[in-house]
């Protein structure tokens, strides 16, 4: 079918690698490029072998003449950005340069502020459309396929949805008393910022970790779960039609967050930069460097990860409620692919949003948040991909 750029080599982009590999009927050369090389050559080495043919390029992001340099050489059908988010605008640029079809899992954010919004890419609409290329965003778990679920409940489920509240709980156990799932950066970043949620039309906002509520998820039990800002609500606020309420939950045992909470009372979350030994350091990114890396966790994380949505709303004048939600067990997810199932999650859906701008199922020129395509095919590879999706039509509500 064609050839995949594929920038980063984390966790996720592992995970998204290993799946197109597995998919060699869409992906028939694809190339990994990331600021190591090494980290490339080294994924390369365990997946050579099979039909898809791999390459591997350095490339630093941040510099828009050296990602255009290396599309020009590759000529790929669509770029899978799974870099940094701070690198999503150069990334976009250098696809506008080459028209090339760009699919990302995160929303850009600028370095000095933990901003989490989509203004920035919003404002490329018009001059991907005149390119004639697609631009997919967010396209990981949530944000993307919470986007899915909702588009498909929108479809086939409502006439109107009128509130969504998307839960995401991990009940894996790594064993280090701190650590994170993803790039710790980002990660203490989200959780640190104020909490918010979308309700009649305009934001609420709450202070980090101020709303708490208990949930029993299928497969994993009874978990605390604090209301945090999520991305994806900027989005389906403007996407769902009848929204009244949307909000986002996430799980968080209590070791985490006492942990959290001491590293931000001694400054060790910040991301201004302060001077140590002659030397500008920006403390999160120090924290970052010493604890364990996210792609390190695989081997020892038990357990499941649930997430979904909650779905209120009406059908043929009356209430309805709907959840639809996936459960991955990191052992199986490590067995697999060699990654824990955090990175499973995102990694699968980055695959599925590429194959599906490849194939020319979601390819139209523009910019797209994943809820304004067609659900059902990404849903009917959900369930082919590893990721099968379960329903439910009287599920407990969060008050």
């Amino acid at each position: 079918m064609g050839k995949a750029l594929i920038i980063g080599c984390g966790g996720v982009a592992s995970v998204a690698i290993h799946k197109c590999c597995q998919n060699s009927e869409i992906f028939e050369e694809i190339m990994i490029a990331s600021r190591t090389k090494s980290k490339c050559d080294a994924l390369k080495a365990k997946l050579d072998g099979g039909k898809t043919k791999i390459h591997t390029a350095q490339v630093d992001a941040d510099h828009v003449e050296e990602l255009i340099a290396l599309i020009n050489r590759f000529q790929p059908d669509v770029v899978l950005n799974l870099a940094l988010p701070y690198q999503d605008l150069t990334i976009m640029d250098a696809c506008l340069a080459t028209k090339t079809n760009y699919v990302d899992t995160a929303n850009y954010e600028p370095l000095d502020t933990a901003k989490f919004e989509y203004k920035w890419q919003w404002a490329y609409r018009e001059r991907f459309e005149k390119a004639g290329i697609t631009a997919l965003l967010g396209c990981g778990f949530d944000p993307g396929v919470t986007g899915v679920f909702s588009a498909y409940a929108q479809k086939h489920e409502f006439d109107e949805i009128n509130e969504i509240d998307i839960l995401d709980a991990n009940a894996g156990d790594h064993g280090y008393p701190f650590a994170t799932n993803f790039n710790p950066e980002i990660n203490i970043r989200e959780v640190s910022a104020k909490g918010s949620y979308w309700e009649n039309g305009k934001w609420v906002e709450t202070e980090p970790m101020e709303i708490k509520r208990v949930y029993d998820f299928p497969e994993i039990g009874e978990k605390d779960m604090y209301l945090l800002h999520h991305e994806e609500l900027e989005s389906l606020a403007l996407h769902i039609k009848g929204i009244r309420r949307i909000r986002f939950f996430m799980t968080f045992g209590q070791s985490y967050l006492t942990h959290l909470k001491c590293l931000e009372n001694v400054g060790m979350t910040s991301i201004e930069p302060i001077e140590y030994n002659g030397m500008k350091i920006v403390p999160l990114q120090f924290l970052k460097a010493v604890l364990p890396d996210p792609a390190s966790l695989g081997p020892r994380t038990k357990g499941k990860t649930n997430i979904g949505c909650i779905f209120k709303g009406k059908k043929d004048g009356k209430e309805k409620t709907y959840y639809l939600y996936n459960v991955c067990d990191h052992q199986e997810c490590y067995k697999e692919v060699g990654s824990q199932a955090i990175s499973y999650t995102t990694g699968v859906p980055a695959m599925i949003g590429a194959m599906m701008v490849m194939n020319g199922t979601w390819r139209k020129p523009g910019v797209f948040n994943v809820e304004e395509l067609d659900p059902d095919p990404f849903m009917d590879a959900l369930n082919q991909w590893g990721l099968p999706w379960q329903e439910s039509y009287h599920p407990d509500l969060v008050d």
